[in-house]
């Protein structure tokens, strides 16, 4: 597993950096698009449609820095980037805009109404 020996906050960076890029390339962000606008706000639609393009697309880029080109690597790979998130804001804000790819943004009822 020479992907992890040498496996820094900057790789994690890098990594996260291309898999947005991937996922903006025209025909990837038209498919997500579509797959978004199919699901509407359903988070299991989203769970659905949007979350396996998402991962797949994941998966292609970790493969080229090393990782399995599967759903073990990707599970490894977001281990790591969990690691790594904890302690830098640049991590946790590239997987915070990844996650936004798939998950319907929620609203938060922000009233503490007390029922008597």
């Amino acid at each position: 597993m020479s992907y992890l020996s040498n496996f820094t906050a900057d790789t994690g960076k890098t990594i996260l950096i291309d898999v947005l890029k991937t996922a903006n390339l025209p025909d990837n962000a038209k498919k997500l698009s579509e797959a978004k606008a199919n699901s509407g706000k359903e988070m299991i639609k989203m769970m659905q449609y949007v979350f396996p393009l998402v991962m797949q697309l994941q998966i292609n880029v970790i493969k080229d820095y090393g990782f399995p080109p599967n759903r073990e690597g990707l599970v490894q790979f977001e281990q790591i980037i969990r690691e790594f998130e904890r302690e830098d804001v640049d991590i946790a804000r590239l997987r915070s805009q990844i996650r936004s790819i798939y998950l319907p943004p929620i609203n938060i009822n922000s009233t503490n109404d007390v029922l008597i």
